[in-house]
């Protein structure tokens, strides 16, 4: 045993016994260990300062496939960027080891902070207020509040500073900042960038940006002169290894896939079984044309679920595409080559059933024998996948076809349109529904288009030029293969068994080309439009219109959460909310894992969590990620599905029964979904009219809605479509917020 066996087998040891060795040392010898183990000494740290360590060997998961948490799957977007070349690193949500990739690595880290808590605030040196897309203050954190008191807002004292920030702009929220005993109206956000401009900072920031900048201090090596990170390839190889690993973890897929084709040919045997096969008239023929085509269409069905498929990846590939991790070709090649071994061992499968059971032309015949039988099939197959998808004629051409529907609708009912109106001209004008003779001239185009044209032909050719149907019936002169051929006009040529050959090999060309030109060169579909907010002079005239009041110091003390300079009142809402207590007792969760074969091995995720939520008190639930937040709040709200569960749920003492608590709760989940196409007002309106009792009229019913909106800063907007996430409407905040409307009402 050598010295890199001796490594990897301390590290197996290691695992399989639970050891933690010293961390520094860890990284150390896993830097070491070559082969599929190998892991490089940077990425191991960047592991560790991220808390990815733990889950290093987890899978990500997704809806379907359980896998890390969802703060998890957050840091590692930010680690997946860290471990590169990048030194730049805008982050649009705050994450775990961004402060250590700043001060350790002096990497410039911008981070967009949505509600951040005080000590969080206090890391970072440098802080943009933006309101309504312009800068409202520049500079150092310390001098944020400077800087209000200058424009006549003071924060205060058992306010932190980022909520006083977040508020002082708003026109719901700035009026209790005001300064006591000033008269207060609403203070633009283009007099505070005019205020900002002549305060000392916004004249010291104005004189720093407008000195040049010296490029003789440029480092020679600072800029980039590649595109991507590594030669072109090396990229191949990787993405080769990446998507090898994929199609072994995706492995129960292709079994489906298999079993799925096995169960087809079963059919199309009993269907088409070899005592009923005869080859003595015209009629015979059309029974074994039949057969053909139905194999044809069969084989070209097999590859829809590429559709999904690829869909699936689209945002994955975008990302990379964008971030210059690769180019589309190095990963459209790969997919093609790798994808000619699944299709191989489905012709297989489907002419090892079927060639003989339905008593096919035998071999030897003057041209083509079993050999061309599967060549051809494999070649409809290979054409499939390339991404046209009209038809899986070939299996692999059909798979291509889908492909390019996928990355061309880049939206599974847009990608499903293409498909459904490919299919209906392939298939309506493959010269099998329709002969040629009967096409319309001005329809015939699609005829000579049709992928399915040529693989009919082509296995026409291959069957009823055999020896067969080399036999005369009757007074003809023609032999009945050929005289079949001519009844259905299809070509009785021998050559067009090469030509329809040549043509499927030409569209699995042509699809992978596309498919590679459409992912380098479509975006994702959506376009971000603005929201246009209500005019803020509407409201300036709405306070010019209510009186003048000075605001004495010992009022703005009594109520400096919220006041307008006369007495505070609190207002209830119009259907009051029914105060309910939650009590749980020795909560247990167990899940199925498993471990060798079918033997499943339970792993408990919960022990003997006891608690209690009362009304008024608002509760927080913290831990790292992974501790188990979202499970506990799952099985509390009855969202869990799988495993077992123990223990006491009791709701005002009574025993909770999930569909009345459903009737009763409302939970936010990580996951923000709404309906996209409409607005934010009506999803409101939409969810109170499902929720609120019979009894409540419409009028209450929208009265409540307009109070939740007021409540959740939705007036603004309420005409807003929501749109899809990341794609267009809301921001990812205003999502969030929405969620929570929605559970309101």
């Amino acid at each position: 045993m050598n010295e890199t066996d001796m490594i990897l087998e301390l590290l197996r040891r290691e695992k399989r016994s639970g050891i933690n060795p010293d961390e520094d040392l860890d990284i150390f010898i896993k830097a070491l260990a070559p082969g599929e183990q190998k892991t490089s000494l940077y990425a191991e740290y960047i592991m560790k300062i991220l808390g990815l360590d733990t889950c290093a060997d987890t899978l990500v998961g997704d809806e379907m496939l359980k896998g890390i948490s969802g703060g998890q799957k957050k840091r590692l977007t930010a680690g997946e960027l860290l471990v590169g070349t990048s030194r730049v690193l805008l982050m649009d949500e705050i994450s775990t080891g961004w402060i250590h990739f700043t001060s350790v690595l002096e990497g410039t880290t911008v981070v967009s902070l949505l509600q951040p808590d005080p000590e969080t605030y206090e890391l970072f040196d440098d802080i943009i207020l933006l309101y309504e897309g312009q800068i409202v203050y520049q500079g150092p954190g310390e001098g944020a509040l400077d800087f209000f008191t200058y424009m006549g807002f003071r924060c205060p004292e058992r306010k932190n500073a980022a909520d006083f920030l977040q508020k002082v702009t708003s026109l719901k929220d700035q009026r209790q900042y005001w300064y006591p005993g000033c008269f207060y109206r609403y203070v633009l956000v283009e007099k505070f960038v005019e205020g900002f401009k002549s305060y000392r900072l916004g004249h010291k920031l104005i004189r720093e940006l407008a000195t040049p900048f010296q490029k003789h201090y440029n480092h020679s090596a600072v800029l980039s002169t590649s595109s991507y990170g590594a030669k072109k390839t090396e990229l191949l190889k990787i993405c080769f290894s990446w998507q090898k690993l994929l199609m072994k973890r995706n492995s129960s897929l292709y079994v489906f896939k298999y079993t799925q084709l096995l169960l087809v040919t079963l059919i199309i045997v009993t269907v088409f079984f070899r005592k009923t096969m005869h080859h003595n008239t015209v009629e015979d023929g059309g029974v074994y044309l039949g057969a053909l085509y139905f194999s044809i269409v069969m084989n070209l069905f097999n590859g829809f679920m590429e559709v999904p498929m690829l869909i699936q990846k689209l945002p994955v590939l975008y990302k990379h595409r964008d971030l210059r991790f690769y180019p589309c070709w190095v990963y459209t090649l790969p997919s093609w080559i790798l994808s000619i071994p699944s299709s191989l061992v489905e012709s297989a499968i489907w002419v090892g059933v079927t060639y003989y059971l339905n008593r096919m032309t035998e071999w030897p015949n003057e041209f083509t024998s079993i050999t061309c039988y599967v060549l051809f099939l494999q070649l409809r197959i290979d054409l499939s996948l390339s991404g046209f998808d009209f038809m899986q004629i070939p299996k692999a051409m059909s798979i291509y076809l889908f492909r390019v529907m996928a990355s061309l609708g880049r939206n599974l009912v847009v990608a499903n349109t293409f498909v459904s109106f490919a299919m209906l001209v392939v298939m309506a004008l493959g010269g099998f529904i329709l002969s040629r003779d009967s096409i319309p001239k001005w329809w015939i185009w699609g005829y000579w288009v049709s992928p399915l044209m040529y693989a009919k032909n082509a296995a026409s050719m291959n069957e009823f030029l055999g020896h067969s149907w080399d036999k005369k019936v009757g007074n003809g002169t023609l032999p009945l293969g050929v005289m079949l051929l001519k009844a259905r006009s299809l070509f009785s040529e021998s050559y067009w068994y090469w030509i329809g050959a040549g043509a499927l090999l030409g569209y699995m060309i042509l699809f992978n080309i596309l498919l590679m030109l459409f992912l380098t060169y479509l975006n994702p579909l959506g376009v971000r439009q603005a929201v246009i907010f209500k005019d803020k002079h509407q409201h300036n005239n709405q306070e010019e219109e209510q009186e003048n009041t000075s605001v004495e110091l010992g009022e703005y003390l009594q109520h400096s959460f919220s006041y307008n300079g006369k007495e505070v009142k609190k207002k209830g809402m119009v259907l009051p909310f029914q105060r309910l207590s939650m009590a749980f007792s020795n909560i247990c969760y167990y899940v199925d894992v498993p471990t060798q074969g079918v033997m499943m091995d339970k792993l408990q995720l919960l022990h003997n969590v006891t608690g209690a939520f009362r009304p008024g008190i608002l509760t927080a639930l913290v831990g790292v990620s992974g501790a188990g937040k979202t499970t506990l709040m799952d099985v509390l709200s009855g969202r869990k599905t799988g495993g077992s569960i123990t223990g006491s749920i009791y709701i005002d003492d009574y025993p909770k029964k999930q569909e009345i608590f459903a009737r009763i709760s409302g939970y936010c989940e990580q996951d923000d979904n709404h309906s996209p196409c409409l607005t934010v007002h009506e999803s409101l309106l939409f969810s109170a009219w499902l929720r609120l009792s019979s009894h409540v009229d419409q009028r209450t019913q929208r009265k409540f809605v307009d109070e939740v909106m007021e409540l959740m800063e939705f007036t603004s907007l309420s005409g807003a479509l929501v749109g899809m996430p990341g794609v267009d409407e809301l921001s990812t905040e205003q999502r969030k917020r929405l969620t929570i409307a929605v559970e309101l009402v």
